[in-house]
Parts: C-alpha cells; sequence; structure tokens
C-alpha cells in the first residue's frame, strides 16, 4: 500500500495492541467507550483545596519556586478542565530569625523587608502563567487567628508541655541563636567552621552544644548556655504516633515519602529505634513572629505558623468572594485537601502539620505530593556560586514562559525524583515538538481556509467522510490510500486518547502525557504528509475535498489543544480566538467544530528558541559578592565588654591588616586626563537589583540630566545610607548594557578588593560641576 505507515502503540491508551495505519481505523464503539470513560471523571464535581510551598519572605523566586508552581498549576488546570472547583493559594512565609536579621542588616523593618518580596513575589509568578486564586502572608490577621486557635485546642487536648531547656545565647546581641547562627570546630572530624548542627566536610550531625570552640556568625562573640522555658507539641504522644501511622501508611503517599516517615516513626522491633520526639514549637525575644497568647516574651517557632498560611490564605480568599464561608468549607467532609512540596521539608508536612491539624480539629490532607529538585545539565543549581538558571533573568531575556512550562511538563512524573534542565535538550525539544509538529499542523491548514475559504470551515460534516472520499476516489487515487475507512479513522484515534491523557494528568505523571500528545501530533502530521493537500489544492474541481481535509486537520489541531492546555494556557487562549471557540474543556474532545464556521486570519501561535537567547541565558553571572563576612571569635574579654554595654568598646581578635596597594600605574598625558568628564552627582535614588549581590541601582543627578548607574558597591552600602549623598561620577562613558538595565556612567570609589570607599566632594559643591 503506497505512503503507509505502521506504528505500534502498546495497550495503555487502547487497552489492545493496535498497527496505525492509512488502511486502519479505530471502530467508533471504541473510541465512544474511550469518551464515556473520560466524560465519566467530569460526572461527579469535586470540591478541592490545593497549595504550594510558601517562599520564604527574604528574597526572589528560585528555579525550583517556579517548578513546583508550574507543576501544581498544570494539575489544577486540568481539574478544572474536567468540571472540578478548586481553591489554589499560596501565601509568603514572612516570620523567623533570618527574616529579622536581614532586615535589620538593611536598616529597615521586617515589615517592610516582607512586603517588598510580597511585591516582587506577586509580579513574577503571574508571568509564568500561575493562576494563584489568592497569594497571601503569615504575617497577616488571620495567621494569627488561627495559628493561635490551633494552638489552643492542642494545649486544651493535653498536647502541649513545657520544659526548660539549655541553649546557646549571644552576650552582645542579647538573643537565643538558631543553630545555623553558630559556627565552631566540628566534634567529629575537627574541620573548622561548621555549622551548628552538621558538618559540611564529614555530614555529621550533632547538637550546637557538642561543636569545638562555638563562636556567635552575628556577632564573633563566644555563645554562652542559657536556661529557657520552651513550649513543646508532644508528638511522641501514642495518640499522634497511632494516627500518623494510620496516616502515612495507608497507600496514599509515594511510596519513596512514606518509607521515609516509617524510619522517622520508629520501628518497635528494633531497640536502637528511638522514634518521635517532642517538637519545640516556642522562640524567645527578639524574634520576628507570632506572640503565644498566653506566654508574653515568647514567640511561636516559625515551622508551627508557616503551614497555617495555607489555611489563612484560604481563609483570606473566601472572605472576599461571594458565598465564601472558611468555617463550612473547611469542615466540608467532600472537600480535598493537597499540597505540593519539595522533598527538603517533607519532615515537617508529613508529620507535624497533619498531627497538629487532626488533634485540634480540623481537616487532615489528603494528600502531600512531593518532588525533587531542579539540576542544571547534572549539576545541582547554586545561587551563591553564581550557577543556574534564575526566573528573573530567564524573563529578561524574552523567552517564552511556556516554553519552560512545556519543558519542565515534559519532564515531571509522580515520583520523587530530581529533574534536569538541559539547555540544548530544552531548545530542541520546544523547537521539535511545539513548534515543529504542534503548531505546524495549524500553519499547514489554516492558510489554505483562510485564501481559498475566505477563513469559512467546510460545511461537510466530519463525519460524512466516507461519501466525500468515494466522490474523490477517482482523480486522487495517487494521493488517497484505497481504502475509504481511512478519513474518519485519524479524528477516532485522537480522541481515543482522551481518556487516558486524563487519567496520566490525574496522576501527576505529565512526562507520559507529554509523550503521547506528541506521538499523536507526529500521526497528524504523517497524515497530513499522505493526504498532500498541496497536491490536492492543484487538482481541479476538488476545492470541496481540499477543504474538508483542512477542516479536519484545524479539527485535530484543536484536539490536540485541549490536551495541551493544562501546560499551554496562554496558547490554548490564542486558539480558542482563532477558531472563534468558547473556552475548552476537556469533555469538548467528544464533539467537532461547527460546519462552516468562520475563523480568524491564523498568526503565528509560538516561535522557535533562538540559540542567542540561551547563550545570553547561560553567560556567565557577575561573580558573587560574598555573603556579609561571618563575624570571627572574638575574645572572652571582648565578648564580657560587648555583653557590659555601650561603654566598652570591642576588641577585634587580631589588629587589622594594612590595605594592599597596588603599585601606580603607566604615565598617561595630560590630554588623556582631560578626555575624562568627571561631575559632581547627587545621588536621588538608590534600590537593590534582583539577582545580582554585588550591586545597587543609582539614580545620579548631575545638574544636566539625571543617569542611571550600575554600581558595585552593595557589600558596603545599603540604599537607605546613599540616597542624598554627594560623590563623583564619570560622566562620559560610553553607557554599557548589562541584564538589568542600561549603565550610564561609572561612580568612583577607593579600595583593596576587600573594602570599599565612595569618593565624595568637600562641602560646597553642587551637582554638574566638572573636576579638573
Amino acid at each position: 500500500m503506497p505512503n503507509t505507515i505502521y506504528r505500534l502503540l502498546q495497550s495503555k491508551y487502547l487497552n489492545q495492541w493496535e498497527i496505525f495505519g492509512p488502511a486502519t481505523r479505530l471502530p467508533l464503539h471504541s473510541a465512544q467507550r474511550t469518551m464515556a470513560a473520560a466524560a465519566s471523571l467530569t460526572s461527579m464535581p469535586r470540591k478541592l483545596f490545593v497549595t504550594t510551598a510558601l517562599p520564604y519572605a527574604n528574597s526572589s523566586f528560585h528555579i525550583g519556586h517556579i517548578m513546583e508552581y508550574i507543576q501544581a498549576d498544570i494539575w489544577v488546570r486540568f481539574l478544572r478542565m474536567q468540571g472540578h472547583k478548586v481553591h489554589f493559594v499560596c501565601a509568603d512565609d514572612t516570620h523567623g530569625a533570618p527574616i529579622m536579621l536581614k532586615a535589620e542588616a538593611e536598616g529597615i523593618t521586617p515589615e517592610e523587608l516582607v512586603a517588598r518580596v510580597a511585591e516582587e513575589h506577586k509580579r513574577d509568578w503571574p508571568r509564568f502563567y500561575i493562576g494563584f486564586d489568592n497569594w497571601h502572608s503569615t504575617h497577616s490577621e488571620e495567621n494569627t487567628e488561627l495559628s493561635c486557635d490551633i494552638y489552643g485546642k492542642l494545649k486544651a487536648n493535653d498536647l502541649i508541655t513545657t520544659k526548660t531547656i539549655e541553649q546557646f545565647f549571644d552576650p552582645v546581641k542579647g538573643m537565643f541563636l538558631p543553630d545555623r547562627y553558630i559556627k565552631g570546630e566540628c566534634p567529629k572530624c575537627h574541620a573548622k567552621d561548621q555549622y551548628g548542627d552538621a558538618c559540611e566536610v564529614c555530614s555529621a550531625v550533632y547538637a550546637a552544644t557538642d561543636l569545638i570552640n562555638p563562636y556567635s556568625t552575628i556577632t564573633g562573640a563566644k555563645p554562652v548556655l542559657k536556661k529557657s522555658e520552651h513550649f513543646f507539641f508532644r508528638l511522641s504522644d501514642p495518640r499522634c504516633v497511632e494516627f500518623l501511622k494510620a496516616w502515612t501508611q495507608d497507600g496514599k503517599l509515594q511510596p519513596e515519602v512514606a518509607n521515609k516517615v516509617i524510619e522517622w516513626l520508629g520501628d518497635e522491633g528494633k531497640p536502637d529505634s528511638k522514634g518521635l520526639g517532642d517538637w519545640d514549637i516556642s522562640r524567645d525575644a527578639p524574634y520576628f513572629g507570632i506572640e503565644i497568647p498566653d506566654a508574653p516574651g515568647k514567640y511561636f517557632y516559625v515551622w508551627l505558623d508557616a503551614p497555617v498560611g495555607y489555611l489563612a490564605s484560604l481563609k483570606n480568599y473566601l472572605g472576599k468572594i461571594k458565598g465564601g464561608d472558611f468555617d463550612k468549607f473547611i469542615a466540608d467532609n467532600k472537600v480535598e485537601q493537597y499540597h505540593f512540596i519539595g522533598k527538603d521539608i517533607v519532615y515537617f508536612h508529613t508529620l507535624f502539620w497533619p498531627a497538629m491539624l487532626k488533634f485540634s480539629g480540623y481537616k487532615v490532607p489528603d494528600n502531600v505530593f512531593v518532588h525533587g529538585f531542579v539540576n542544571l545539565s547534572g549539576e545541582k543549581m547554586s545561587k551563591s556560586r553564581g550557577t543556574g538558571i534564575s526566573p528573573q533573568t530567564y524573563l529578561a531575556q524574552g523567552l517564552n514562559p511556556e516554553w519552560l512550562r512545556y519543558y519542565l511538563a515534559a519532564k515531571l512524573n509522580a515520583k520523587v525524583e530530581d529533574i534536569d534542565l538541559n539547555p540544548d535538550d530544552f531548545m530542541a525539544r520546544v523547537n521539535s515538538d511545539l513548534v515543529g509538529k504542534y503548531v505546524n499542523i495549524a500553519s499547514r491548514a489554516a492558510g489554505f481556509i483562510t485564501k481559498r475559504f475566505n477563513g469559512k470551515l467546510s460545511d461537510e460534516p466530519l463525519t460524512a467522510g466516507r461519501e466525500l472520499f468515494h466522490k474523490m476516489r477517482g482523480s486522487l487515487a495517487a494521493s488517497i490510500p484505497e481504502s475509504d475507512d481511512q478519513v474518519p479513522s485519524i479524528l477516532f484515534e485522537v480522541r481515543n486518547f482522551a481518556g487516558q491523557l486524563a487519567q496520566d494528568y490525574e496522576a501527576r505523571e505529565f512526562g507520559k502525557a507529554i509523550r503521547a500528545i506528541m506521538f499523536l501530533a507526529d500521526r497528524i502530521n504523517q497524515y497530513i504528509d499522505e493526504q498532500k493537500p498541496w497536491e490536492i489544492a492543484k487538482e481541479a474541481g476538488q476545492d470541496a475535498a481540499l477543504h474538508w481535509f483542512c477542516t479536519l486537520y484545524l479539527e485535530l489541531f484543536r484536539i490536540l489543544t485541549i490536551y495541551l492546555k493544562p501546560v499551554l494556557p496562554k496558547v490554548a487562549e490564542d486558539v480558542e480566538i482563532f477558531l472563534g471557540i468558547k473556552p475548552l474543556d476537556w469533555e469538548d474532545a467528544a464533539v467537532a467544530l461547527k460546519p462552516g464556521q468562520v475563523i480568524q486570519p491564523y498568526k503565528h501561535l509560538m516561535t522557535r528558541i533562538d540559540p542567542k537567547q540561551i547563550e545570553a541565558l547561560l553567560a556567565p553571572k557577575e561573580e558573587p559578592a560574598p555573603a556579609a563576612p561571618a563575624a570571627k571569635p572574638l575574645s572572652a574579654k571582648a565578648t564580657a565588654d560587648a555583653a557590659a554595654g555601650p561603654d566598652f568598646t570591642l576588641v577585634p581578635p587580631e589588629p587589622p591588616r594594612p590595605p594592599v596597594l597596588l603599585p601606580v600605574a603607566d604615565t598617561i598625558s595630560i590630554e588623556d586626563f582631560g578626555k575624562i568628564d568627571l561631575r559632581i552627582a547627587r545621588i536621588v535614588d538608590a534600590e537593590l537589583v534582583a539577582d545580582a549581590d554585588k550591586l545597587l541601582k543609582l539614580t545620579l543627578d548631575i545638574g544636566v540630566d539625571q543617569r542611571t548607574v550600575f554600581a558595585g558597591i552593595r557589600a558596603a552600602y545599603t540604599p537607605k545610607d546613599l540616597v542624598g549623598r554627594l560623590t563623583i561620577m564619570v560622566a562620559n562613558l560610553a553607557p554599557r548594557k548589562m541584564r538589568f538595565g542600561e549603565s550610564q556612567g561609572m561612580i568612583l570609589a577607593a579600595g583593596d578588593g576587600t573594602s570599599i570607599y565612595l569618593l565624595a566632594p568637600d562641602s560646597g559643591a553642587v551637582p554638574g560641576m566638572r573636576i579638573k
């Protein structure tokens, strides 16, 4: 048989082995059965409450955040296409010592810090077409109310106790130190400068009090052990243990997650199995968080109130919509509750969180979906080392957000596996799959419809293929197979996938769904190649055949768009406008375009990735500035003096090193120097630059105009320190395009590579004065 390509497809899609070729047609009843199965998923609408892990409100989103949000968003969009009601919410995680200390270092309040980061977060997630219904904050009335309510109910249930513990205290800062703010010598391998909870050299885990020669990373002081009364959630209570063993081992959790949790729960048959311990849920002032209602000066540990932020965001959202009733909704047994999280926070979400909810009378999660990390070309990404891809840089390079959505979907499955973002594979998949296969189907058909038929689809119903085929048989024998069963079979074949694809999406097997959809795209393009519409167009008297075939191609493209809509929501919206149809739902795969319908002129739905965009994305980043240097250990006397009060001066442990003085550069002429236009400039504005640890963005007034300059002085100055100051700038330096914007000059500073000193003129100088 001419132009026949047989394809063998396994039974997971068809419940049998089928050989596809131009002469093979799926029985109509088979397609009807599959579509009925797909429709049955929508017959009983569900109510769901879905969340993603809360990002910490001290920095921009990283690629791991965006991957998780895209994964959850695809699942939510699919469920909504099935007719289910989904509330999809998130919030900023705003409390804890790191927020407090970072705000202090920037000279602002914690509230100002979290408000600034919140605005950035709210700007970035919609740019990746992530459809949260609500974005809230744990620093809110709802979260305070709910956290206190849960605490009160746990206490009434005899699951809160107090214990006096010894903890390291910084006598200079006057605060108890979290483990990550303590460094010292590892008690196992004796490596220096290791954190207070684990050694990065030998991977030993220990208590901060086990460190040798510990010191505070905040002040350098030697911490002292100080007693404090702390509140504990009695996670070791037999009631909690019994509940958690039942809840985590009933088959709902991913197998690798359930296996890990059972290790933490302990094995009664093993004498060395420790089981669960009680959970410390309080911190002492100073602390940025929610004060415990019956314990002034004590605050909820951030990991108690952070997951409550899920409920707080839901409550805030329901309070804003008509008919929203949080108490009624959360008490409804039919509501399903799901959390998407990374594998690094499984402990909190599978032990503390469900136990807190269970014994405070709230609904426990129906499931927790855990994913792995995102690597770049097989290597772990690191913001501190400047290796990786930031979402902000991705967008700044003009890369289409749906390219990333598609690529991540093609990699994701229901397992707890790390996924690899390989730039070459990324470009190849997008250009081949989305442009070369999927979009290509529409572009091959739409031109004929627009030019030859005034944008109107065929009046012949797509089910009339058999009769139309008989009319065409004589003159098109070379381009159309002999069997009259072929014309409608492709339509049944593509529709037949709806049921299995629905199951793949529901099970979060997105990679499997993408592979099947691209199989269909290949199949349709093969079919078009076999029919050769460009040759039919040359045949006299075959306009009806050409019209009908091109209408069929657009119908097949429409069905593929339904299958891809959870992944490509913006493209799907553009297709709906192009075809002049209502928003597509999953059940629309079973119906066809209306005969004679008018479509819009075709516009490119997606472009190919330009290799230059990938090169720019992966270009070496500016060398990241080291984090504010951790304080070195202070002497015992210096620690005591600092703790005594402001009348004492800290004594550094060693004298400061003299600056490194470089030799004088080569001689230049007075004419060379005269080419440099040095001007007095006033700093009228200064701001941090996202994803650039060394830079500040300065707006400079030089009298005649204002300039924007990016300066690598962030390690020495905060924006608040600079506004209003006079400095010196090179005004005639050629502008330099950076990935953050254009730098229109240079300010002058002195330094030896470790210290930075901004140059400033004497009093009386005004902006615009030239320096000679």
